[in-house]
């Protein structure tokens, strides 16, 4: 059983502390001076010591007052969030989808109205992951880049992740044949560092020795192919708006299985609940749709 002072007066205390007086606590706390300095007086002989030396026009925080305060600003700030994030809570279903950047962007929230069409009723939350752990407590799912093997979660495979080279269209007119990569600026992502490699032994090549530029994301090297830096391996997923508008262009036709694909990853203690199953159905339906790529494993890594 917790054996804790009047709330109220610690309150007051709290307030006068930040303020440096009793009279912005009773502004803040919408009561009087006097009330503020009642409470913290009872507070102080509740205690069996002094948290303020009161002065002329000021107040002044003993040693213990000074320890005191911190520990209760945090506290009180922590529970003022706790009071505004229920507040701000739905009656309706809550969707919150880990998912990588890139995937977000470049394939993810271009379809989510459609979504919100369909199911008007979801609140979606798009968290972006990282390099951590692939899921985290307060995601209903993910959709992850890797190789299927995310032990105690339900996995279910969506998009197979083949990788083609793409450059900008005035480059590739410089590239007539896959040995002229050789002699190219190759682009690469950093925690993917023998894409090239497994590409070129594909096509009956030993890599450049000479290294290119790497980036940390697929959305940064990406970039870098369309403004002219080099060449990049794409996913047909990351690469299909470019690839239809023009930014980008494949030079040589040869993809090749990379042994990773994008997975939705879920608890399934979350199954029934109506914002996952209403986003798994949908999200069924737009892999099989003919703008999705079908198919095929991936590997353990980051969301990307």
């Amino acid at each position: 059983m917790r054996r804790l002072p009047s709330l109220n007066a610690l309150r007051a205390f709290e307030a006068a502390a930040r303020h440096g007086s009793f009279t912005g606590a009773a502004g803040e706390l919408n009561v009087s001076q006097a009330a503020v300095s009642r409470m913290v007086r009872l507070l102080e002989e509740r205690m069996g010591f002094p948290l303020f030396e009161r002065r002329a026009n000021a107040l002044e925080l003993t040693d213990r007052g000074r320890a005191l305060q911190p520990g209760l600003t945090g506290a009180f700030d922590a529970i003022a969030d706790s009071v505004e994030r229920v507040a701000a809570m739905r009656d309706g279903p809550v969707l919150t989808l880990g998912v990588g950047a890139t995937f977000a962007v470049r394939w993810l929230i271009p379809r989510l109205s459609a979504f919100h069409e369909s199911h008007p009723d979801v609140e979606v939350r798009i968290a972006t992951g990282g390099a951590g752990a692939p899921i985290r407590e307060d995601w209903t799912c993910a959709l992850l880049l890797g190789d299927g093997h995310w032990p105690g979660y339900e996995v279910e495979e969506l998009f197979t992740a083949d990788m083609l080279p793409v450059c900008a269209p005035a480059l590739a007119r410089s590239l007539r044949r896959p040995e002229d990569l050789l002699s190219a600026t190759l682009l690469s992502v950093s925690h993917w560092a023998d894409d090239w490699p497994h590409w070129f032994a594909s096509a009956g090549l030993a890599p450049p020795a000479v290294k290119g530029l790497s980036f940390g994301s697929y959305a940064m090297t990406l970039q870098a192919a369309a403004d002219g830096v080099g060449v990049a391996l794409g996913a047909r997923l990351y690469i299909a708006d470019d690839l239809a508008a023009g930014r980008l262009v494949t030079p040589f036709a040869l993809a090749v299985p990379m042994g990773r694909a994008w997975y939705l990853v879920s608890r399934p203690a979350r199954h029934r609940e109506p914002g996952f199953t209403a986003f798994r159905d949908w999200l069924r339906a737009a892999v099989g749709s003919p703008d999705s790529e079908k198919k095929r494993p991936p590997e353990n890594a980051p969301a990307v």
